[in-house]
């Protein structure tokens, strides 16, 4: 009896180590948790300059050159030395870069420009449905769904904040992308960016459907008979 004890022993003694190889032995990175987004909204785009937009022109340690412009209806600016040049269909780094090449030519020597863009008044998105002020608003460098709603005014109290659609323009046709803000308040999900020209409907959370007559209609049930 005491023989089969001591070849049962060293077995139990393996059968202990096991779970901590076995801990040893894993990846270092972890899968990700249940419920993560498969992947991030891609960057913004960049945008592009148009008429009525207004951006900032600085030249490294010329003061006299630098100021706040505004691109005309014909898509030009008039600027010092330069004359008109046009930025229209320009993002701000190529249209620095155009400041740039005029400065260089015949009247600065390494001349270091930046446009800082103030208002695209010539990119709008368009929010509706169940917030305060619906409407349409400039579109600003970078803008995301939740800075959209928050120029809108906020949510109304019967919105459904997680059946919000984002209406985008690609390749010529409509493509329709729900986007769960209220999530992304809480941290759930990530901000969704937006682009130019794109539409924000936020519908009214319905709770049932109640019949009057012959058809059935969507309508909040109410706690009354």
């Amino acid at each position: 009896m005491s023989i089969r004890v001591k070849r049962i022993t060293p077995l139990l003694g393996l059968l202990a180590l096991l779970p901590s190889a076995c801990q040893h032995a894993r990846p270092a990175t972890q899968a990700p948790p249940v419920g993560a987004p498969s992947r991030l909204p891609p960057p913004p785009v960049a945008t592009t300059l148009g008429p009525g937009d207004v951006f900032e022109v600085r030249v490294f340690q010329e003061p006299d050159l630098s100021g706040v412009y505004r691109v005309a209806s014909d898509g030009t600016i008039n600027f010092p030395l330069c004359g008109q040049i046009h930025v229209s269909g320009l993002t701000s780094t190529t249209a620095a870069e155009r400041i740039t090449g005029c400065l260089a030519h015949g009247f600065l020597r390494s001349p270091q420009v930046s446009i800082f863009v103030r208002e695209y008044n010539s990119k709008k998105v368009f929010v509706f449905g169940e917030v305060q002020k619906p409407g349409t608003f400039p579109y600003e460098d970078g803008m995301n769904i939740v800075q959209a709603i928050t120029l809108a005014g906020g949510f109304l109290p019967g919105a459904d904040k997680n059946g919000t659609s984002v209406i985008r323009l690609v390749n010529g046709a409509e493509e329709r992308v729900k986007v769960a803000v209220e999530d992304i308040g809480l941290g759930r999900a990530p901000n969704f960016g937006l682009r130019p020209g794109d539409i924000i409907f936020v519908p009214k959370s319905f709770f049932g459907l109640r019949s009057i007559g012959p058809t059935t209609h969507l309508a909040l049930l109410s706690a009354g008979p």
